[in-house]
């Protein structure tokens, strides 16, 4: 849901767009950070957030890393 968000945000557009792994974290909502394949050899690290399902609003895109590697962690920023 939120690849529209990202590649507006880059001024791109990806081929591949497929989520590998995600950690969560509880906020007041759901924090998703999510390492997302976007080439053979470029990955990215989203960070999504969910609200509380009684606000009933789509998952947005907090802020997002490029330049990853299928190695790199998946860590908070």
């Amino acid at each position: 849901q939120v690849k529209p968000q990202f590649e507006s945000s880059e001024n791109k557009t990806y081929g591949i767009f497929k989520a590998i792994i995600y950690k969560t974290q509880v906020v007041a909502g759901i924090n998703y950070f999510i390492k997302v394949q976007v080439s053979d050899a470029e990955y990215v690290h989203l960070r999504v957030f969910q609200s509380l399902p009684d606000k009933n609003q789509d998952p947005s895109l907090v802020s997002f890393q490029t330049g990853k590697t299928r190695d790199d962690p998946l860590t908070y920023f």
